[in-house]
């Protein structure tokens, strides 16, 4: 518990600096010493070596809770069994489901799979030449992917697929795609 309060203290000093990405949520609990299950969108199967925390955000807030991990086992390529410090009962885990998890930058950069759809988060979308904004949302459908983004103030969900990707530059973090005439429109 003292590990958490002296990392909420130095979370919040840095709060405004830091970007978050969603990866999944906790589906359910497992067993009765509080492991949970994370379905994840990281494309590739991973006990998340190396990581030490996720993030959960606070009702209603901009904040971002983190939670400890005691430990984590892959289970397949979009399951992770996790073990959370200070969550040890059924009971408890079953709080934090069905709870959408977040990774900071830095931990996303190094567990989401470059060729996985989530792996545009934080990349800049164009249409064509224009920048529309940072992808801060990519939702999975059958034959395309909608990318959420912030433009002149407000959300807007574009499709990418593969008649309308113009180019995708990983190093650059750029994604150019032909928008279909009048879909902008409809969200001004």
């Amino acid at each position: 518990m003292y590990k958490r309060l002296i990392y909420l203290r130095s979370y919040y000093l840095c709060l405004s600096m830091t970007q978050y990405f969603k990866i999944g949520k906790f589906a359910a609990s497992h067993g009765l010493t509080g492991d949970l299950i994370l379905q994840h969108h990281l494309g590739k199967k991973t006990s998340l070596k190396g990581l030490t925390a996720i993030y959960l955000q606070e009702p209603k807030s901009a904040n971002f809770i983190p939670y400890f991990i005691e430990k984590a086992t892959a289970r397949s390529e979009s399951e992770t069994l996790l073990k959370l410090e200070d969550i040890n009962s059924m009971e408890a885990a079953r709080l934090l489901t069905p709870k959408e998890v977040w990774l900071d930058s830095v931990d996303f950069e190094k567990h989401a799979a470059k060729s996985t759809p989530i792996g545009l988060l934080g990349f800049t979308l164009f249409d064509k030449e224009n920048a529309l904004g940072e992808i801060i949302e990519v939702i999975e459908q059958p034959h395309q992917i909608l990318c959420n983004v912030v433009f002149n103030n407000k959300e807007i969900l574009i499709p990418v697929h593969e008649a309308n990707l113009i180019s995708l530059h990983q190093k650059k973090k750029i994604v150019v795609v032909d928008v279909p005439e009048g879909l902008i429109d409809i969200y001004m």
